[in-house]
């Protein structure tokens, strides 16, 4: 599903990735496992063409997305990669539902308030299409930022240090969350964290650094 090759990052002239060959399949769950400053967050702001590495190819759903202008890039990303960061942006100014259509108008897609309607109902936020970020709890907000990543049935799904800030029973809630959403789609789903409590749940691991 997605394939990098000789993949290199530096800054301030020293590699912050090196990554010689990743092949992961579609369907796949995945862990970026390492500890802060190893390059997680970068490795994903690449995958997601946030990003452009310092060498390498990045090929996600067949498409070369370096060879990509930014304007394709951009459309690119919004119909085939969704996001959660670590910081959720969500639009302050927008409610849920708003959030949504603009993620699917974004990607040049129809505004199809139906089916994001019917998103938010699985994901327990009926109630909430019109509700602003600021009227959401943190649970709440991060199951809207998970729905807007998903909205455009995105075939790759990348989420940064989703459960390192969470209680025990919210970093499962969060990690089944994940989960089902990338299943939902068909979407490999890479997760980016030093959180060890999630690492025997997901069976594949890429690590950077030490990860020990």
């Amino acid at each position: 599903m997605f394939v990098l090759k000789n993949l290199r990052h530096a800054y301030d002239g020293g590699d912050v990735l090196n990554i010689p060959a990743w092949d992961a399949e579609s369907g796949a769950h995945w862990l970026v496992v390492g500890p802060s400053g190893s390059g997680k967050t970068t490795l994903l702001h690449i995958l997601a063409g946030i990003l452009r590495p310092t060498a390498g190819s990045v090929t996600v759903a067949g498409q070369d997305i370096g060879a990509l202008p930014a304007a394709g890039l951009d459309r690119f990303r919004g119909r085939h990669i969704g996001i959660v960061l670590q910081r959720l942006h969500l639009v302050t100014s927008l409610t849920v539902m708003n959030n949504l259509l603009l993620a699917q108008y974004l990607a040049g897609l129809a505004q199809d308030k139906a089916h994001v309607n019917g998103l938010l109902a699985s994901l327990e936020l009926g109630d909430k299409a019109g509700a602003y970020p600021h009227e959401l709890s943190h649970g709440q907000a991060q199951r809207a930022a998970v729905a807007r990543a998903v909205v455009n049935q995105p075939q790759l799904l990348l989420a940064d240090e989703p459960t390192s800030n969470l209680d025990d029973q919210r970093c499962w809630q969060a990690l089944e969350l994940l989960e089902t959403q990338a299943r939902a789609c068909g979407a490999t789903l890479v997760i980016a964290t030093h959180d060890q409590r999630i690492k025997s749940r997901v069976s594949n691991h890429y690590a950077l650094g030490d990860s020990s």
